[in-house]
């Protein structure tokens, strides 16, 4: 299990917290002088601090709160000062801040308050007087108590190694500088994390270098011509995933910059094209916005954007009104900006006259099998016992990055026995999680004509001959080669020498839906494919019956309207 090897890692996370900035620090050490001082100077700045005596109300277990509110903020400063290691709740703070960035990319951002990061790092002067008495304190413990008191003393020890690793800011009396000095490089660093803080990204980026280096050239070549490029495929495939990495690590190059995320769920709510043009613009100009309305909005944002170079990512644009409402015209922008488009619907690119796509591939066996792994078992290949069975799930989920990722998180620490049964039940019934994502793309079919095309095709004809497929489903469609080329626009579904290939997770996506109609009742259902249901049915009704049902042999094929 032991190997060193890490996957390229993100931090990027934006939960809907209750506080931007949660202060850790030793009361009788700064409590009256730095740190006050530096909680005033954030909330003026408009940050919602957490400083544990002005939050926590006078009866209430303060260590559950204190942990509620380190899982609400966005990003925590940690103020390590001389005493800083003499508290345990210190020490214990620091131990969930760092578990919260692990596993949620909570920001962080240490100050070495007259400390070097060394004393910090290995434990010296005043911190090694601090674990001297913890080393006292697990001797005079009996033999439960021991082994309490060392697991913490192992995990602070960690932990101030962690931190002391980071980077931070270092405030000391040898520097000529005045103390508000070091609060205002504080405050820039803070709203600078803050503020470039993005929506979660994978935990494990396998193979991302590959999938953005065409992007990242684009973006580095200072031109000024084709200043839009699309990220498109099936949902699922890491078209955001790849546009969050190259936005956190470009972003810097150019004078102004905005990720909006989510547009298609945000411009379906009350005033949310409003909302996205005041976000763009606040993120652009660092000034709040009154906006009445649409076009109101559309002058403001070109008049922001046609002095400095921008980089703008648009994530999840499924209609050509959100593109004018939020960027306008193409030509409005400054000689050198950049707009990133991640859409799920390649119409827009023609009716957009996009000239550079990048299409998000599945991902190879060997990038599949890591990732899983990562997931599954925290390391880049599978256990020895567990490697057959990972074999079968990372073919089962199609190169599909969304699904690698689900199911090796739900499988993490379960036996073999769990794992088997997981595997058989994932034949019959897909990961709802999985398909709750997918879905998405179904969901934008505009009509049922196009919806109950795809159900067919999911249940009956993938990887069937094209023209065999029109020439049966003509009988019960008037527009079958538009819907199929529907299909396709929307990622959906491909043509690969006149086969009709749809991506087994879509077509276990489009059998579920079709299973959910009556899960119990397969005689219910508005569609059989599968022979066993075919033939149950067809014993239990031998009158009246009247849907369809297709039947797949080994060697053929029968459909029929019976």
């Amino acid at each position: 299990m032991g190997s060193e090897r890490r996957p390229q890692t993100s931090s990027s996370f934006i939960s809907p917290s209750i506080y931007h900035v949660f202060l850790s620090f030793r009361g009788e050490d700064t409590r009256k002088t730095f740190t006050d001082t530096l909680y005033a100077a954030l909330v003026g700045a408009g940050w919602r601090t957490f400083k544990d005596d002005n939050e926590i109300e006078r009866g209430e277990n303060i260590k559950t709160e204190l942990e509620n509110a380190i899982i609400n903020s966005r990003s925590s400063i940690i103020i390590l000062s001389k005493n800083y290691a003499t508290s345990t709740w210190c020490l214990d703070e620091l131990v969930k801040i760092l578990e919260h960035k692990r596993t949620k990319g909570h920001a962080i951002l240490p100050v070495f308050y007259h400390v070097d990061p060394s004393e910090v790092r290995d434990q010296k002067k005043s911190f090694a007087e601090a674990f001297t008495r913890y080393e006292r304190q697990i001797e005079a413990e009996s033999d439960e108590g021991k082994r309490e008191w060392m697991d913490k003393v192992q995990k602070w020890r960690a932990a101030l190694g962690e931190v002391a690793d980071l980077g931070g800011v270092l405030v000391n009396n040898q520097e000529d500088r005045k103390e508000s000095e070091f609060i205002e490089e504080i405050l820039q660093l803070i709203e600078d994390k803050l503020n470039r803080t993005i929506s979660s990204v994978a935990p494990y980026l396998v193979g991302i270098s590959s999938r953005v280096k065409n992007i990242i050239s684009w973006l580095q070549d200072g031109s000024h011509d084709d200043n839009v490029i699309a990220i498109c495929g099936m949902s699922g495939i890491g078209k955001t995933t790849v546009a969050k990495y190259v936005f956190s690590t470009n972003f810097r190059r150019f004078e102004g910059s905005s990720f909006l995320a989510n547009i298609q769920d945000i411009s379906q709510q009350p005033d949310g094209l409003i909302r996205l043009q005041k976000q763009l613009l606040y993120d652009l100009t660092g000034k709040k916005s009154k906006i009445q309305d649409t076009d109101e909005g559309i002058i403001k944002i070109r008049d922001a954007i046609c002095f400095k170079r921008v980089l703008v990512i648009l994530d999840d644009i499924d209609q050509q009104e959100q593109i004018h409402a939020i960027i306008g015209m193409k030509n409005w922008f400054c000689p050198g900006s950049k707009i990133i488009i991640t859409t799920k619907n390649s119409c827009l690119l023609k009716v957009q006259e996009i000239q550079k796509v990048h299409k998000v591939r599945e991902m190879g066996n060997d990038e599949s099998l890591e990732l899983f792994s990562w997931h599954s078992f925290g390391e880049d290949h599978p256990a020895d016992d567990y490697m057959e069975l990972s074999k079968r799930v990372v073919k089962h989920c199609g190169g599909l990055p969304l699904a690698l990722q689900v199911l090796g998180s739900s499988l993490r620490g379960k036996n073999i026995d769990v794992w088997k049964s997981a595997l058989d039940k994932l034949e019959a019934i897909p990961a709802s999680q999985v398909i709750k994502k997918l879905k998405f793309g179904y969901d934008s079919l505009k009509d049922d004509h196009d919806k109950n095309l795809f159900l067919d095709i999911a249940c009956f004809f993938a990887r069937k001959e094209k023209d065999y497929v029109i020439a049966v489903l003509e009988e019960s469609y008037i527009y079958t080669r538009v819907g199929i080329q529907n299909l396709i626009d929307r990622f959906l579904l491909m043509i690969e020498g006149n086969k009709l290939i749809m991506h087994q997770m879509l077509r276990d996506m489009g059998r579920e839906i079709v299973r959910q109609e009556s899960s119990k009742k397969p005689g219910r259902r508005t569609r059989l494919w599968h022979y066993k249901d075919s033939f149950n049915v067809l014993r239990e009704n031998m009158v009246n019956i009247s849907f369809l049902v297709y039947t797949s042999f080994s060697f053929g094929h029968c459909y029929a309207l019976l």
